[in-house]
C-alpha cells in the first residue's frame, strides 16, 4: 500500500508497513483521505536526524488521531503497536511521534540518517520512502533556528492514496474537494514587491543605473583576467593627459604641471618600435590634493598649440594585487622590470652565468698545462691535429666524436684518454725524427759541399 505526499519541495512516496503495523496504517491512511494532513507545517528540521510534520496547530502539541475526528476527545490517541520491532536504520522511514505513554496521534516524521538508535523502541515505525528520496535529502540543507524550526515555509500541499486495503470507520465524513491554501501559507509565501528606486529622483535613479552597470563591466573583467579584482579602485593622486602634441615630451609636461605639487613620475606613452608619441601620458602626484588642483585648473588648457584634456586615471595596469585581504600596491616601471626577473630567476641566473664563463678566460697560475688542455679538448686536438698534417679540415677522431656526445660512460673516457696520451706520444717522436733527419741532410750536404 503506498501514498503519494506532495509538498512545496518536491514529491515523494511512502510504502506503508499494513502487515506489520495495521492499526498504524489504518489511521495515516484515513487521515489522508479526508485531507486532514493538506497544508500541514514541517515544524521540526534536524539535520541528518528527522523532519517532523503532521500537526495542524503547528506548535508541536496539537493533532489527533482519526478515532479522535470521530469520537471527540475522549479517543485523542490510540496505543502504540510493538511487535514486531523495527529499528530506525537507514534513512527515509516513516514513524510516528510518542506523544507520551506510547499514545499516537497524527504527527510524523521522516529519518534523514542511517542508524538512529536513540529513536528505537519509542516511536513506530508504520513504512518507509520508496520514490523521491532525492527530496529527502534537501531537508539536510535546510537552515533552522535554534528551536530546530526551518527558516523556509515547506508544507504538505496534497496527499493521494494509491491503494486503501482498510474499510472506513463508521462516521467517517470524506470532503468532496481538498482544502484551500492557509493564510498562514500564503503570507509565508506571498512574493513581497520591493521599489529600489522608491523616493528617488530620475537624477540618482540614473547614477545607480550606471554603477550597476559599470560594477557588471568590472566582473566581467574579473572574469577573464584583465583586473585582479572586480573592486579594484584606480590610484586617486595619478592624472590622465589626451589629445597631447606629437613634439610634447615627459620634461615639457613634468615642468607645467609642477606648479600644483610635487610630481613623482610623468610618463608620455610612445610606440614601442618608432619610439613616436601616441598623444597621451600619466602624471602621478605625491598626493591626492596636487592631483586635484591640477585637474580643475589644467583642463582644456593651451600646451604646444594643442589643446589638452585632463582626467583622473582609470588604469590599473601598473596596480599589483598581492591577494584576498592583502591589499593593492602601486609600482613603477623599474619594480616592474625587477619582477619580471623574479619570476625567472633560474633564467636570469643561467644568462648571468654564461656571460661571466664567456668573459673569464683561464689563467695559467690557476691551473697546469694539462689541466687546461682537459677542460678544452677539443681546441687542443684541433691545434694539435693541424700542426701534425699539415691540413686543417680534416674529421674529428673518435675522440671528439665521444666527447661530443652528453652521456659518455667513465671507462671510455679513460680508454680514449689513454687512446690520445698514446697518440701524443707517437705524434712527439715523429717531429722528433723528422727533426734529426733534418739535421742529418742538412750536415751531409755541408759535409759534401767541402770535399
Amino acid at each position: 500500500m503506498a501514498v503519494v505526499i506532495e509538498t512545496t519541495i518536491g514529491d515523494f512516496t511512502i510504502d506503508l508497513y499494513t502487515e506489520e503495523r495495521p492499526q498504524t496504517c489504518l489511521n495515516f491512511l484515513k487521515l489522508c483521505k479526508i485531507k486532514y494532513y493538506n497544508w500541514n507545517l514541517f515544524l521540526t528540521v534536524q539535520s541528518n536526524f528527522i523532519a517532523q510534520t503532521g500537526d495542524p496547530t503547528a506548535t508541536g502539541k496539537g493533532g489527533e488521531s482519526i478515532y479522535g475526528v470521530i469520537l471527540g476527545d475522549k479517543a485523542r490517541y490510540y496505543e502504540a503497536e510493538k511487535i514486531p520491532k523495527i529499528k530506525h536504520d537507514r534513512v527515509g522511514l516513516v514513524s510516528m511521534v510518542n506523544c507520551g505513554d506510547n499514545m499516537l496521534g497524527s504527527q510524523f516524521f521522516i529519518t534523514l540518517a542511517p542508524d538512529l538508535q536513540s529513536l528505537d523502541g519509542e516511536h513506530c515505525v508504520f513504512g518507509e520512502i520508496i520514490e523521491g528520496l532525492d527530496i529527502i535529502l534537501k531537508f539536510n540543507e535546510t537552515i533552522s533556528d535554534d528551536q530546530h524550526r526551518p527558516y523556509q515555509d515547506i508544507r504538505i500541499s496534497h496527499t493521494c492514496i494509491l491503494e486503501d486495503p482498510f474499510d472506513d470507520p463508521k462516521g467517517l465524513e470524506i470532503p468532496d474537494q481538498s482544502p484551500p491554501p492557509t493564510k498562514e501559507f500564503l503570507e509565508a509565501t506571498a512574493d513581497e514587491e520591493i521599489d529600489d528606486t522608491e523616493g528617488m529622483s530620475l537624477e540618482e535613479i540614473e547614477e545607480m543605473r550606471k554603477e550597476k552597470e559599470a560594477k557588471a563591466r568590472a566582473t566581467i573583467l574579473e572574469i577573464v583576467g584583465d583586473i585582479p579584482d572586480a573592486d579594484i579602485a584606480p590610484p586617486e593622486n595619478v592624472l590622465f593627459v589626451c589629445k597631447l602634441n606629437p613634439v610634447t615630451n615627459d620634461d615639457d609636461l613634468e615642468i607645467i604641471f609642477s606648479r600644483f605639487g610635487k610630481i613623482v613620475g610623468c610618463e608620455v606613452i610612445r610606440d614601442r618600435q618608432t619610439g613616436d608619441s601616441l598623444q597621451y601620458a600619466f602624471i602621478e602626484f605625491a598626493d591626492r590634493k596636487s592631483c586635484e588642483a591640477a585637474y580643475f585648473k589644467m583642463d582644456n588648457v593651451l600646451i604646444d598649440d594643442r589643446r589638452i584634456h585632463v582626467d583622473f586615471s582609470q588604469s590599473v595596469s601598473k596596480m599589483r594585487w598581492h591577494g584576498k585581504g592583502k591589499g593593492i600596491r602601486y609600482f613603477n616601471d623599474n619594480e616592474q622590470e625587477k619582477n619580471k626577473a623574479n619570476q625567472n630567476p633560474q633564467r636570469s641566473s643561467h644568462k648571468k652565468d654564461h656571460i661571466r664563463n664567456r668573459s673569464r678566460s683561464p689563467r695559467k697560475n690557476e691551473t697546469s698545462k694539462d689541466q687546461y688542455y682537459a677542460n678544452n679538448y677539443h681546441k687542443k686536438s684541433r691545434r694539435d691535429r693541424s700542426r701534425s698534417s699539415g691540413r686543417k679540415n680534416k674529421s674529428y677522431s673518435s675522440r671528439d666524436r665521444i666527447e661530443s656526445r652528453h652521456h659518455t660512460s667513465r671507462n671510455d673516457y679513460d680508454r680514449n684518454e689513454k687512446r690520445y696520451t698514446e697518440k701524443k706520444e707517437r705524434s712527439r717522436s715523429q717531429d722528433r725524427k723528422r727533426s734529426s733527419r733534418k739535421i742529418r741532410e742538412v750536415d751531409n750536404k755541408h759535409k759534401y759541399k767541402h770535399r
